[in-house]
């Protein structure tokens, strides 16, 4: 398997951690944006099937009856279940960008990394196992396409397989580091990112209408994602609905004061309105924010170390292992930078860190074998 995609579709990318919520979006009330007068034209709209998308189907039960034994303990019936699933033989997994229910990803075969979560979170249930949603926070992930930045987001499975003992499942595991934040969501929450998904699906597809319907039903399952907010207001920037586009975003930051894709779509939209003092306030609160963002600050490192300015490297550098000590790619990076400037005993101690502070064996292995190749 080879990338995530939990899709949160923005118009500009940017990073920042702080907002000035007193803006006055034109008049435009939180209800006016949910009624979207500008996308539906005083149209009814239909409202949207009812999806559950943890609902299990006959063929999913056959499925379980066959590869489960539900008389055994959690961890044998985890392990039964896990292999079910990822055996060519019975089952299979292939990646794809789609955003699936439980039931559409057994069917289909294939899906992202919310598909397979769903499904794996319904099936493990089905089994008596306590299975719950997982965060996962990468590292800012950003695809452009066409027009547009897409930002990835990861999610996986926790699983309570005994007292005190839990098992983390995750269907694309390079994008799963133990050193990551991670925090456990609700079904109401993993259902808002299903209905994020498929409106910006439509979005892209040039569907206004049916992007902001599905946009509104994830409101409906939790208005305090951010992130379904930035995207109506992007669809609504897309038809030219400046006010409520505004409105939209001003309502993520609201939800979310760190919602830093929010923050940067507001300075394009002051910017098209000509608002320049605006945007310009705007414009810098991202840049003074991205400048606190540990990884940012890695990639401004990586591109002064191919620059070589090494000093301007080690600078970003330390910022970001001040604020995230146990990332080792951080100190990878660092150690590089110290070879090149020929202080291998600094380079020795940051390699060594890095192969302490990570968890999986692989990469340890791999920082070993570097280790021993670059400091011979």
């Amino acid at each position: 398997m080879t990338r995530t995609a939990l899709l949160l579709l923005t118009l500009l990318l940017a990073s920042c951690m702080a907002t000035v919520l007193r803006e006055v979006s034109g008049g435009i009330t939180r209800e006016q944006v949910l009624a979207g007068e500008p996308l539906l034209a005083g149209d009814a709209a239909p409202p949207l099937p009812e999806v559950d998308i943890l609902a299990l189907d006959q063929p999913m039960r056959d499925f379980l009856d066959r590869h489960v034994d539900r008389r055994a303990n959690g961890h044998l019936r985890l392990q039964q279940l896990v292999h079910a699933v990822i055996d060519k033989g019975s089952f299979g997994l292939n990646y794809s960008e789609a955003t699936r229910t439980a039931a559409g990803t057994f069917a289909a075969r294939d899906g992202n990394c919310l598909s397979f979560t769903n499904m794996f979170v319904a099936m493990a249930r089905a089994v008596g196992l306590e299975a719950r949603y997982q965060q996962i926070d990468i590292p800012p992930d950003w695809e452009q396409r066409g027009e547009f930045f897409v930002l990835n987001r990861h999610v996986n499975v926790l699983v309570d397989v005994g007292p005190a003992a839990q098992k983390v499942v995750d269907f694309n595991i390079a994008d799963f580091k133990s050193s990551y934040d991670r925090h456990e969501v609700s079904d109401q929450r993993a259902e808002a990112h299903y209905y994020s998904n498929m409106g910006a699906g439509k979005f892209q597809a040039g569907d206004l209408r049916a992007a902001f319907l599905y946009l509104r039903r994830g409101l409906q399952a939790d208005d305090s994602f951010s992130p379904l907010w930035t995207n109506l207001g992007t669809v609504y920037l897309r038809a030219g609905a400046l006010a409520h586009a505004e409105a939209s975003y001003l309502q993520a930051l609201r939800q979310d004061r760190s919602d830093m894709v929010a923050i940067s779509n507001l300075a394009r939209l002051y910017e098209r309105r000509g608002d320049s003092a605006r945007a310009a306030r705007y414009r810098e609160l991202a840049q003074r924010h991205r400048n606190n963002n540990p990884w940012y600050r890695y990639q401004q490192a990586r591109a002064a170390f191919f620059a070589r300015d090494y000093d301007k490297a080690l600078e970003d550098l330390d910022f970001a292992i001040r604020r995230k000590p146990g990332e080792d790619s951080f100190h990878f990076l660092r150690a590089m930078v110290h070879l090149r400037r020929g202080d291998t005993r600094r380079a020795r101690a940051d390699l060594e860190r890095a192969e302490a502070v990570t968890a999986a064996d692989s990469p340890k292995r791999n920082y070993h074998s570097r280790m021993e190749l670059l400091l011979r």
